[in-house]
C-alpha cells in the first residue's frame, strides 16, 4: 500500500514541549500535546524568527517590558510585522501562572515568519508565535571561558539582531565545554572582543571598567544595559588577545545576572569576583531586587 503524503511527512506536525506546565500558541494557552507547530514552519527550515528569554523569579517576569521592545527591534530587522506587545505580555503572565512554582524560571518567546516554502523565500499563511516557561537552574559562582576561533560578523545582515539562527552559537558553546569552558568568547572581524554565545563580557583594565560597544558585533543584552545604567562602564574597543591580561572580568545576562570568570582558556585571572566585579554584582542584585520591570 503507497503512504499517504501525510504519512510521508508533507503535513505532519511536531508538538512543542516542556514537560510541565502550559504553552502559549498564537494567543492560545495550550497543554503540551495540544501546542504544535507545522514542520513547513520557517523557524525551522530556515532559522527564520527573532526570539527573547525572559527571567522569572518566583513566578514574576523581570524586565518584560525591556524583552518585548527587544524582540519588536529584532522583528523589524528580519522584515517581519510587529508583534503585539500587550498580547505577549499577558501571554507570559499565563503562561506563568499555569507553570510550576519554581523559584528560578527561564520563559522563551519564539516569533517566527510562519509555515513556508522549502526555499528561502517567506510565505503568505501568516507568523507564528509561542511561549513557553522551564525551570532555571542557577549558574555556578563563577565560570571559566574559552575563546573560540570563528569571530563574530560585526558587519552582517544579522548584527545586533537576536534571530533563531544559534547553529554558530551552538557550535562554539560546544567547543567550549569541550574544553572545559562555561562560555565561549568571540572575537570579530577586526580582532577586538566581542560577546558570549548567549552573554555580554565586561573587563576590568587599568581599574577602569569596560565593555565591548554594539559596534563590535555584541547584542544589546537587557542585563548589559542595566549593568551600564546602574553601575557604569565605559564602552571600547579590547584587542581580543588583551583578554588574558585583564585585572578583572565577568559575564553578564538574563538568566545569570552578573557572572565573575576565573579563567580565560585556563589561564587564572587575578580575581574572580575582583573588588569592581563584587560591586557590580551587589549593585545588580539591589536594583533588581527593588524594579522588576526597570
Amino acid at each position: 500500500m503507497r503512504p499517504s503524503s501525510r504519512q510521508l511527512g508533507y503535513w505532519r506536525w511536531l508538538p512543542v514541549t516542556t514537560g510541565q506546565g502550559k504553552i502559549w500558541l498564537n494567543g492560545e494557552l495550550l497543554d503540551p500535546e495540544q501546542a504544535k507547530v507545522s514542520v513547513f514552519d520557517h523557524g525551522m527550515l530556515v532559522g527564520d524568527g527573532v526570539f527573547e528569554t525572559v527571567k522569572a523569579t518566583n513566578g514574576e517576569p523581570f524586565a518584560l517590558t525591556r524583552h518585548l521592545k527587544r524582540l519588536a527591534r529584532s522583528a523589524a530587522g528580519l522584515g517581519l510585522p510587529e508583534p503585539d506587545h500587550d498580547a505577549l505580555a499577558q501571554g507570559t503572565l499565563e503562561v506563568l501562572a499555569a507553570a510550576p512554582k519554581w523559584p528560578l524560571a527561564r520563559i522563551r518567546i519564539t516569533y517566527t515568519s510562519g509555515p513556508g516554502p522549502l526555499g528561502s523565500d517567506r510565505g503568505n499563511e501568516g507568523t507564528t508565535i509561542s511561549i513557553i516557561a522551564a525551570e532555571q537552574k542557577p549558574f555556578p559562582a563563577t565560570t571559566d571561558v574559552t575563546v573560540v576561533p570563528w569571530p563574530r560578523n560585526e558587519r552582517g545582515a544579522l548584527n545586533g539582531l537576536k534571530t533563531t539562527s544559534y547553529a554558530d552559537n551552538a557550535l562554539a558553546l560546544a567547543y567550549a565545554k569541550e574544553r572545559g569552558g562555561g562560555e565561549a568568547i568571540f572575537g570579530n572581524l577586526v580582532g577586538n572582543l566581542s560577546e558570549g554565545t548567549g552573554s555580554n563580557i565586561f573587563v576590568v583594565k587599568g581599574g577602569r571598567l569596560i565593555t565591548p560597544p554594539l559596534t563590535a558585533g555584541c547584542l544589546a543584552g537587557v542585563t548589559r544595559a542595566l549593568v551600564l545604567e546602574w553601575f557604569g562602564a565605559d564602552e571600547e574597543d579590547l584587542p581580543l588577545e588583551e583578554l588574558y591580561q585583564v585585572e578583572e572580568a565577568f559575564l553578564v545576562s538574563t538568566t545569570r545576572d552578573v557572572q565573575p570568570i576565573h579563567a580565560v582558556d585556563g589561564t587564572a585571572l587575578p580575581a574572580a569576583p575582583g573588588p569592581i566585579t563584587s560591586k557590580a554584582m551587589e549593585v545588580f542584585a539591589a536594583r533588581s531586587a527593588e524594579l522588576m520591570d526597570p
